[in-house]
């Protein structure tokens, strides 16, 4: 017998049954091996007496004697796992698991036999404490590790946080890349863009799923998975952990594992935040309870406000407050008020704040909300008002008849203090960001052109995270026939795009994503110049390349014949739908 008929039999011999090996020796030792094998088979077969005559009958028809016995060892395995599963249920508890530990007990030295395998990793798999001493054996095991359910593993995992940070790193880093992978989906559309998928839906994700599996109701194992995330998103910075610490919350809210989520006193918050990005609004009814929460943290329990911050800096939650600002500002306009009046902008702010400054409270363990800049509010957010009023006020002027007065220009020109505070206020920025995000999704291309040479320099180059840029070149897709005109395109890539493209690749593959989007509305000429400074160098990466050559050949495809060139612009021209004032 080779090492794979061993293992058929492991454990036999301890339980005082013949197997193979007893077979052989018995052979090799006799005289009369004919007899010697009649009497193996009598001492070792079924032993029903209603059989005895039965079995000649199945000879006769050639079924061999394997063939029967491995049917009745299948029925009967089949009706011991039945059999386990019920025991799990019935009876008091002590006396249901003394009979799943005694069983175990008998079974487990069969535990390598492939065939009993299955029958001992159900017994352990309803025992809620399987005894250390046959963990540690699985534990050694790679293949019985590999085969125990993952309701043992819990109980291995629990106390091995190692192995258990093995399991997860690879879903870990897996979920980051699904995220780049959005980040930088060829397909850009304003409608269907990183934000567009529900909380649910995310929820429903592998990664998530996964985790939320291995977790069960296990407490010991949350933290763990919580202690990784808070310390890659330390290592790192990435914010897509803080994503997968309230994904991973609030899929377990969502299967009502009480055990879990009674003890995370972040739960009823991320609760409440979740349904506000569902909505992708912070209303004022939820915006109340969230600042219950906020104000509700006792002396003593500062060390949540880490949590919550985490939780507010999910992308997710910034994209949901900085969109419900910029609403909130909008509506100011209209009723003449000052930001500093509305404490509904404010609480906005504050939980910001609270997200924008996650990193630094769990780098620096100081669990202290971070102070609000005056200016931010007295400053910088009446200065985005007046932007607002300045483009009410254009597109008023432009209505007016043209005989009654000179045109006003539109303000072409920001101040000064506007880009100083991208430059030097988190807050500032990210709002100021979501601003430019807003008007052209509005495809206001004067307010977009106006505060474009602001974004160069940003707060730790904010301007140029992928979250926006992903954003960015979806709501540029609007402005899709700006890119005909040479002023436009000046703008666009030389003063914003390229003039960080050289030091950070992410830029180069945003570019070059959204050409591939728009190469044919770019004017030629533009285009020829763009292909040149955008061709890869050594240094590039292959997703870069690979993005240049595609883009390469749909150049190659287009190069058009002469007749075509004349006329593609009118096909590009809208529609004139006003009469075009003369003296414009």
């Amino acid at each position: 017998a080779g090492p794979g008929q061993a293992a058929m039999y492991a454990g036999l011999q301890e339980l005082g049954v013949a197997n193979g090996e007893d077979l052989k020796d018995t052979l090799t030792n006799c005289t009369e091996p004919l007899k010697a094998i009649e009497q193996f088979q009598t001492e070792n077969g079924v032993l029903l007496p209603s059989l005895q005559s039965a079995l000649p009958f199945l000879d006769l028809h050639g079924t061999p004697r394997l063939e029967f016995h491995q049917s009745v060892f299948d029925e009967l395995r089949e009706k011991l796992l039945e059999r386990i599963s019920a025991i799990a249920l019935e009876g008091k508890v002590e006396e249901r698991y003394k009979k799943l530990e005694d069983l175990l007990e008998k079974s487990f030295s069969l535990v390598k036999m492939p065939s009993i395998q299955p029958v001992v990793m159900c017994v352990m798999k309803h025992l809620p404490k399987v005894p250390e001493k046959k963990l540690k054996l699985v534990m050694a095991d790679k293949d019985l590790y590999k085969a125990c359910a993952v309701e043992v593993k819990r109980q291995i995992w629990q106390d091995n946080q190692a192995l258990f940070g093995d399991e997860v790193s690879p879903l870990l880093k897996q979920y980051i890349l699904e995220k780049e992978n959005i980040l930088f989906s060829n397909d850009i559309s304003v409608l269907h863009n990183f934000f567009s998928p529900s909380p649910k839906t995310r929820r429903q994700g592998e990664v998530v799923q996964k985790l939320t599996q291995m977790i069960g109701k296990n407490v010991k194992l949350y933290d763990m998975v919580l202690q990784f995330l808070r310390t890659l998103f330390l290592r790192t910075r990435n914010v897509h952990y803080c994503t997968l610490r309230a994904e991973l919350l609030m899929s377990l809210h969502d299967l009502e594992i009480s055990e879990i989520c009674t003890v995370d006193p972040c739960h009823k918050f991320t609760w409440c935040l979740d349904a506000c990005i569902r909505e992708k609004f912070v209303d004022n009814k939820r915006a109340r309870e969230l600042q219950g929460f906020l104000d509700g943290v006792k002396k003593g329990q500062e060390q949540v406000l880490g949590d919550l911050s985490m939780i507010l800096c999910d992308p997710f939650a910034i994209n949901t407050l900085a969109l419900s600002t910029i609403r909130h500002l909008q509506d100011l306009v209209g009723q003449d008020t000052l930001p500093r009046e509305s404490p509904d902008l404010l609480l906005l702010l504050r939980m910001l704040s609270l997200g924008q400054g996650a990193w630094d409270m769990i780098d620096s363990q100081v669990f202290k909300e971070p102070k609000m800049e005056a200016e931010l509010i007295t400053k910088f957010l009446p200065m985005l008002m007046s932007f607002v009023v300045d483009d009410h006020t254009f597109s008023v002027d432009q209505k007016l008849p043209t005989d009654e007065k000179g045109q006003i220009p539109y303000p072409s020109t920001i101040p000064e203090a506007f880009t100083k505070f991208l430059q030097e206020n988190r807050i500032a920025c990210e709002i100021g960001l979501y601003y430019i995000l807003h008007i052209t999704k509005q495809r206001n291309k004067n307010a977009f052109l106006r505060l474009l040479p602001a974004l160069v320099e940003t707060f730790s180059d904010l301007a140029f995270s992928d979250i926006f840029l992903h954003l960015l070149t979806g709501n540029l897709t609007l402005l899709g026939d700006e890119f005909a005109l040479e002023e436009f395109c000046t703008s666009l890539f030389d003063g914003f795009f390229l003039t960080a493209c050289s030091r950070k690749e992410n830029i180069h593959r945003h570019v070059l994503r959204l050409l591939l989007h728009l190469h044919h509305k770019v004017a030629p000429a533009k285009l020829e110049s763009l292909q040149k400074a955008l061709e890869p160098t050594k240094q590039s990466g292959e997703p870069v390349k690979e993005l240049y050559n595609q883009l390469t050949e749909k150049l190659e495809l287009r190069k058009p014949s002469p007749a075509e060139v004349t006329e593609t612009p009118s096909m590009e021209l809208p529609l004139p739908t006003v009469p075009t004032p003369a003296s414009r």
